[in-house]
């Protein structure tokens, strides 16, 4: 047996090896969608217990894995999960997402901010990764999951996710040295944590900057693309090897500027033609995505054409077929089912 035949998929597809056909999986494919998943949530109702008891965080991690076999099986998580480590204390209310208790808004508070140290903070991060990847061995790959400092700077400023980002633009544009040093602290945290994450199994780890889309460019590349490099520096300079991709919700704008982050794999969402978005990024820039979640709606024909059609024009090399953002929650199961089904019978159809 060659190496290739042992190698997942997705992590060959990721390393930029040609493939028969692209790797899929799906963002927030474990979740609300699926009856497994809200049963569990009757028995669970808070999102912190689901995502950090190991056996509970497994087993919703798992769930999309028994039912579609996805390329990727990503560890359920939160992109603040971290933030305690920091000191920043939160919680995550269901339905609202994620509830920072006495938001950062002074130097003090910056300050008073502690090293993460994944080991003593988030010790069940590493049995979660450990536990898929003995799970899904071969058959699949093990993606980590982590915020971007910007996204987890917003969050931590503003208190909750926000319409506006007034208060944290407040800060950037009236006091942009003390928002450099949160982000700055940040940044270091998120590298420690991909460290840990990779060190614990994950074998590809997906970044959100979630909120950077809202950015103007010009203050995206002041307060997000230098620090998206910094963590991505960090991380590749002790594991080389290991591929990174980034998202950036709206990101149609920044695009390009994406490809200069470090990432090796770029998340395009729908607003962007997939032949578009190659031509933009250029030909070394390996690229995950695209399809509107709410195509899942349509019928079978209907979404077996748009995946078609997807494929052909991400091209034949470093592609991961996936949406261009999570799943709604009220998409009819089958039709996930049918997407995954027909995603890896595309080595006979393209």
């Amino acid at each position: 047996m060659g190496v290739s035949s042992t190698t997942p998929h997705l992590l060959r597809a990721a390393r930029g090896e040609i493939v028969d056909r692209p790797p899929v999986w799906m963002m927030r494919q474990a979740g609300r969608y699926m009856k497994a998943y809200r049963d569990l949530r009757e028995k669970y109702p808070s999102f912190r217990d689901r995502s950090e008891i190991p056996e509970v965080a497994i087993e919703v991690s798992l769930q999309p894995w028994r039912a579609f076999q996805p390329d990727g099986v990503i560890l359920f998580s939160d992109i603040v999960t971290p933030l305690p480590g920091l000191g920043i204390d939160m919680d995550i209310a269901e339905g609202k997402g994620p509830i920072i208790h006495a938001p950062i808004r002074t130097q003090a508070q910056i300050d008073a901010l502690r090293p993460l140290e994944p080991e003593a903070a988030l010790p069940f991060i590493k049995t979660i990764l450990q536990a898929l990847r003995q799970e899904v061995g071969n058959k699949s790959t093990v993606l980590g999951f982590v915020g971007a400092p910007w996204t987890l700077a917003a969050y931590a400023v503003e208190g909750k996710g926000s319409k506006t980002y007034s208060i944290i633009k407040n800060m950037a544009f009236t006091q942009p040295d003390v928002l450099h040093q949160l982000l700055a602290k940040l940044a270091d945290a998120i590298a420690v944590y991909t460290r840990y994450q990779i060190d614990s199994g994950a074998q590809v780890v997906q970044m959100f900057d979630s909120w950077a889309g809202y950015l103007s460019p010009q203050d995206y590349d002041t307060f997000a693309l230098p620090y998206q490099k910094r963590v991505f520096q960090q991380v590749k300079a002790t594991h080389p090897d290991t591929p990174l991709i980034l998202l950036v919700s709206g990101s149609a704008g920044v695009l390009e500027r994406m490809a200069q982050s470090g990432a090796d794999i770029v998340t395009v969402d729908w607003t962007v033609d997939m032949a578009d978005a190659r031509a933009r990024l250029g030909k070394h820039i390996k690229v995950q995505g695209n399809l509107d979640p709410g195509v899942l709606y349509g019928s079978k024909e209907f979404i077996r054409d748009r995946i078609i059609d997807t494929v052909r024009k991400a091209g034949n090399w470093g592609h991961i077929l996936n949406l261009g953002h999570g799943v709604h929650p009220d998409t009819p199961e089958e039709n996930v089912a049918f997407f995954f089904e027909t995603a890896k019978q595309l080595h006979a159809v393209v």
